[in-house]
């Protein structure tokens, strides 16, 4: 991951080498600042689907996703970026453009939450793979964007009754989902739809 600009959100833990963000617990290694966020993420899809009732959804609940995953870690979670970010020379959508963005993607796809349960098999594909791509596009936080993606598409998953995702074939084919990412530029959603398809016959 490139940053193409300075903010206190690149900031590197003093004796990482420059390979583990500035965190609360002053974890200095990549191997332990993984192990870290992979057992807050646990916890947190433990709290996110013992929750009972959820009829709405807004960009502020990913938010505070974000921030209860992370914030034991990292002064800035559950914040949007204030970095520009790229991947393999890709650029992902410019910080300054966040706020709207987010406003937008809450208005194509989280406000219609609670009639996901309605969609037919190719509707809720087409549901899926659109705002997941957008989602990626958007890249809101400085960190753990893929992990809540997956984490918000699962809850959709479980509003249409098909529960959390086996996500095995994303990580078996990690090129051809980066450039089904990258397609969505152009509001290509086929390849994910593909990738989605699958993934639901197997989960």
């Amino acid at each position: 991951m490139k940053y193409l600009i300075e903010s206190p959100q690149v900031e590197y833990e003093p004796g990482s080498n420059e390979q583990v963000l500035r965190n609360k617990l002053g974890i200095k290694t990549q191997e332990d600042i993984n192990e870290a966020e992979a057992v807050l993420l646990l916890k947190l899809y433990e709290k996110v689907f013992n929750q009972v009732g959820r009829t709405e959804l807004s960009f502020q609940h990913i938010c505070d996703w974000h921030r209860q995953w992370l914030g034991p870690l990292y002064e800035w979670a559950g914040r949007l970026r204030s970095v520009n970010m790229s991947k393999g020379g890709f650029p992902f959508a410019a910080a300054s453009n966040l706020p709207q963005l987010v406003t937008q993607f809450e208005k194509d796809f989280l406000t219609n939450f609670n009639q996901i349960s309605l969609l037919d098999e190719r509707a809720l594909v087409s549901f899926l793979a659109r705002s997941h791509v957008e989602f990626i596009l958007i890249h809101p936080f400085r960190e753990g964007n893929g992990r809540i993606s997956r984490l918000l598409m699962d809850v959709m998953c479980s509003e249409a009754n098909r529960g959390p995702l086996d996500y095995s074939l994303f990580e078996r084919h990690k090129e051809f989902y980066f450039k089904s990412i990258q397609a969505g530029v152009n509001a290509d959603y086929v390849h994910l739809e593909k990738l989605i398809r699958d993934t639901l016959l197997e989960s």
